[in-house]
């Protein structure tokens, strides 16, 4: 076969290998990346305006579900034998280990949320098809762009059936927790 003909060939990766990897310390450790749908992807750096909402999702909903859920900011979510993605925050059924001795699954998920900023395109579309697929039942995507809080549920196939868009006045209550109501404009 001469170069000219010669097909480019992608190697993907599965959990296990993608353990080893960082296991073996392959990657430095400054780096933002995440295995999605067996590929490795680097993510782009955290700014200040992103990384300020998130430390206040995280204040609030650390206050509103200390009894009934467990916290989680970005911190690996494994889905399937091929996606480890690092959601910017997780409400997770609460678990006596803390999620010590495994990383938690679709399962148990309450709340799945991230912070869009630079990533917006791609948290609304490869992000949201992987999410849905692995049957997150709620999935709110912070959009800094159009300071808005898109809010998907009910997941079927790689897609939602329910997406609404909320904005400052607006309110809105956790489908799975259902004692918890927040204003958008405390965490927008």
């Amino acid at each position: 076969m001469t170069p000219a003909t010669a097909t480019v060939r992608k190697h993907l990766t599965d959990i296990r290998e993608w353990q080893k990897l960082g296991e073996a310390n392959i990657f430095p450790p400054d780096s933002r990346i995440e295995l999605i749908e067996g590929e490795i992807l680097e993510m782009a750096p955290i700014g200040c305006n992103h990384s300020g909402h998130l430390n206040r999702i995280n204040k609030l909903f650390t206050i509103l579900t200390a009894d009934c859920a467990d916290t989680s900011v970005q911190n690996p979510l494994q889905l399937g034998d091929l996606s480890e993605p690092e959601p910017d925050f997780m409400l997770l059924k609460p678990n006596g280990d803390f999620y010590s001795t495994r990383h938690p699954n679709a399962d148990d998920v309450l709340l799945l949320i991230e912070v869009a900023d630079s990533s917006l395109s791609f948290d609304q579309n490869q992000k949201l098809r992987l999410y849905a697929s692995h049957n997150i039942h709620e999935y709110w995507l912070m959009n800094l762009k159009d300071t808005c809080l898109e809010v998907y549920r009910q997941p079927h196939g790689d897609c939602y059936g329910e997406k609404t868009t909320l904005r400052t006045g607006d309110s809105v209550t956790l489908s799975q927790l259902s004692q918890i109501t927040l204003n958008i404009a405390d965490i927008l």
